[in-house]
């Protein structure tokens, strides 16, 4: 029997996000088990009289290309992809996780040279197309998440179709009040830190670039930073979960950092000079995500935490980082998860993942 809901969440992903429209070329990049879900997609292109270009990625099969591809193919690979984003309009990725550890076994260099090598499409399609990236429930995603199949497959559809409208409105004073901010002071177990958002703007998501969405985000001023931060979810890079990191800044570089793979962590921060330096700050708010998956899509926009992002910073948020790396690492500050504040200018503006300040308690869950 087809679920309704996948024909709801096509259409979100198609008008919302992509805001798609007559004659408009959308390239559509999907794992296999999303079938269900890209028929309706497929169906609702045609409806608006989009034209759709479908292609299947695989989990186990992109691991061996990218294990053992040489550097001319990354090159071909780039040339070939932008000549078609150039003629396209907007790009829809559905992922579809099945083994987290599945790229574990791939060298570290080739994702550098993977990020390198094709920077001129990867360019290109942040700066000239509409995207949208969405995660499909797996079995392997919810085991992760601690969850049976039936249980996760309708926590993806519920914490997706969200009411982005009303989402965008509420995170507009939270955009105003950051880009009239100078200090922030960041304090929890294990974390004082503190850095400048001067003068940078902030950005809303609320379903235009990711599905689930829901966060504000800035960048810090990039020598700004000093403190430290540890955080408390699992943090994903590169087919390596890190647990409990913890990274020391002074003066906006990273001088010291650990986690239960300190050695891999380092090799990625050691990737060029901006990994060592952050590229993005953000508010998740996301009010019916709640606990960490392992699974940055999600935990990023957890309702009560933060994230403090090693690496590249966006176009939207230059603060003149650059870095063939962007690892988003999230902190709760919820209670239970040991609780914490979040300052502006020196004014408490979220204590235990609550916002405090009456203009911004419409983000409360």
């Amino acid at each position: 029997m087809k679920d309704p809901r996948l024909n709801k969440l096509a259409k979100l992903l198609l008008s919302h996000s992509l805001k798609l429209g007559e004659k408009e070329k959308v390239i559509i990049h999907a794992v296999p088990s999303s079938k269900p879900l890209v028929k309706e997609i497929l169906k609702e292109a045609y409806a608006v009289g989009a034209i759709p270009f479908l292609y299947w990625n695989e989990e186990e099969t992109n691991r061996i290309i990218m294990e053992q591809a040489p550097d001319e193919q990354f090159r071909l690979t780039d040339k070939w992809e932008l000549e078609q984003f150039k003629d396209t309009d907007a790009l829809l990725v559905i992922r579809g996780e099945d083994n987290d550890a599945e790229l574990g076994s791939v060298p570290s260099d080739q994702f550098v040279k993977r990020g390198k090598l094709m920077k001129a499409s990867d360019d290109y399609l942040y700066e000239n197309l509409k995207w949208v990236l969405f995660e499909y429930p797996t079995p392997g995603a919810a085991q992760k998440a601690k969850m049976n199949f039936d249980q996760f497959y309708d926590y993806v559809l519920d914490v997706s179709t969200v009411d982005y409208d009303a989402m965008h409105q509420a995170q507009q004073p939270l955009k105003d009040l950051m880009e009239r901010t100078d200090r922030v002071r960041i304090v929890g177990p294990g974390t004082d830190i503190a850095f400048s958002i001067k003068d940078i703007p902030a950005v809303i998501c609320a379903g235009t670039h990711n599905v689930p969405d829901g966060e504000v985000y800035t960048a810090p001023v990039k020598d700004s930073v000093n403190g430290t931060i540890t955080y408390n979810t699992p943090s994903p890079y590169q087919g390596v979960v890190h647990h409990n990191v913890s990274l020391t800044f002074k003066d906006g570089k990273i001088v010291e950092a650990v986690s239960d793979y300190t050695d891999k962590l380092n090799e990625v921060l050691d990737t060029d000079e901006g990994a060592r330096h952050i590229g993005e700050f953000a508010l998740g708010l996301n009010p019916v995500i709640k606990e960490p998956m392992g699974n940055i899509l999600f935990d990023e926009k957890i309702s009560g935490s933060l994230h403090f992002t090693p690496g590249d910073s966006y176009d939207e948020t230059e603060n003149g980082n650059s870095s063939s790396v962007h690892w988003d690492m999230v902190l709760i500050q919820r209670p239970e998860y040991g609780g914490g504040e979040v300052y502006f200018d020196n004014v408490l503006i979220r204590k235990d993942g609550l916002f405090v300040l009456e203009e911004l308690k419409g983000l409360n869950p």
